[in-house]
């Protein structure tokens, strides 16, 4: 049972990329940090994704996120190497470019001008040199050459193993099933192993579980599970090179050769079954794409939940009524790209320090329902 009082320290709760680049921003600070997780750590959304480090479509994306994204792409490089030097495992940064197949061209050009973001325009010519096992396709290509990925469940463990190397205590299975307030500070949680008693910060980095545990105390949120399924084919090394985007639809390749090809946008509540016809369509999917894919073995089928939010802007910053309460979620089909940004904005707000970006697009909304 846990029995345990610390007014220096500061609560996480949620082990995602969110809550762990969270509990690592605020370590970096030299602040005291525990962070608890309802399931084994990084087991949700932060896991179940592709870990690509840039909007699908960006061009369709607000300034809000648009800001996150180009904030953190430019963290990855060095917080990926610094966490394989620290740890010994590699998230495996990779720069492998984005390939968007039915790429707007215009709207590409105003969106690259604007964010300063280069970005190069093809034909079903360039297609066969750029990506010579896709099926030859018709239409406009747009391609983004800095357009990165990480191994996302490589990501968590590194990050994990180096906060429990700085003293951060990180407690698995431990449910959060509320917080207990007083005179407008969160003053306890109630876990499945006994009440956590706290007078310092306590930050929700839950996903999509985030809304039900701050609804109680007023100003809800508006973030709600989607789910998405997930294909893993076992290939040889270099079937493909970029991320490649058509539609909703993204396939990837990993440096050993696996290939994950997703992601479907479903409304089903915490239904996280895989779905064995959704399965089947995203197989039709994927060969239809890369024929070579249809002697590849199917290793894997699985589904996430992502934390949908109103055009997929997180909400980072403090509870309008409880002083001690803040939430850094809601950030939809990006939280492995926004995370490090997010963080950093979080912890600058915590602690008082001025943001790098502006906080406003990302406060706490007050009339949410």
């Amino acid at each position: 049972m846990i029995r345990e009082a610390d007014v220096e320290t500061v609560t996480v709760i949620g082990s995602g990329i969110v809550g762990l680049t969270t509990a690592w921003a605020l370590s970096e600070a030299g602040m005291a940090v525990r962070l608890l997780d309802r399931m084994a750590l990084g087991r949700e959304a932060s896991w179940a994704g592709g870990g690509i480090l840039c909007p699908l479509h960006p061009w369709r994306y607000p300034d809000a996120v648009q800001a996150l994204a180009w904030r953190a792409a430019v963290a990855y490089p060095e917080l990926a190497s610094g966490l394989a030097e620290r740890t010994g495992i590699d998230p495996e940064w990779t720069r492998s470019g984005l390939l968007v197949l039915d790429g707007d061209a215009g709207a590409a050009r105003i969106w690259s001008q604007r964010w300063n973001q280069p970005v190069e325009f093809g034909s079903p010519r360039e297609l066969a040199a750029w990506e010579p096992a896709l099926t030859p396709t018709e239409g406009s290509l747009v391609r983004l050459p800095q357009a990165a990925q990480v191994r996302n469940p490589r990501l968590l463990q590194a990050l994990s193993g180096a906060l429990r190397a700085r003293g951060v205590t990180i407690r698995e299975h431990c449910t959060v099933h509320g917080l207990r307030v007083a005179a407008g500070r969160v003053i306890a949680l109630d876990t499945g192993e006994g009440r956590v008693s706290t007078d310092g910060p306590v930050v929700v980095a839950a996903g999509a579980w985030s809304a039900d545990l701050v609804a109680p105390l007023g100003a809800p949120v508006p973030i709600a599970p989607v789910k998405g399924q997930m294909l893993l084919f076992e290939a040889a090394p270099g079937l493909i090179g970029h991320v490649v985007l058509k539609g909703d639809r993204y396939a990837l390749a990993r440096r050993d050769g696996r290939v994950l090809f997703g992601s479907t946008v479903e409304s089903a509540g915490f239904d996280k079954q895989p779905d064995p016809a959704i399965g089947q369509q995203l197989r039709e999917a994927a060969v239809a794409l890369i024929p070579a894919l249809a002697e590849a073995h199917l290793a894997a089928h699985w589904a996430g939940l992502r934390p949908g939010s109103p055009d997929g802007i997180p909400i980072i910053g403090r509870h309008p009524q409880v002083a001690n309460l803040w939430l850094n979620a809601g950030h939809y089909r990006n939280g492995v790209l926004l995370a490090p940004a997010s963080a950093e904005l979080l912890a600058d707000l915590l602690q008082g320090r001025r943001p790098a970006l502006d906080p406003a697009p990302y406060a706490w909304p007050t009339g949410a329902s």
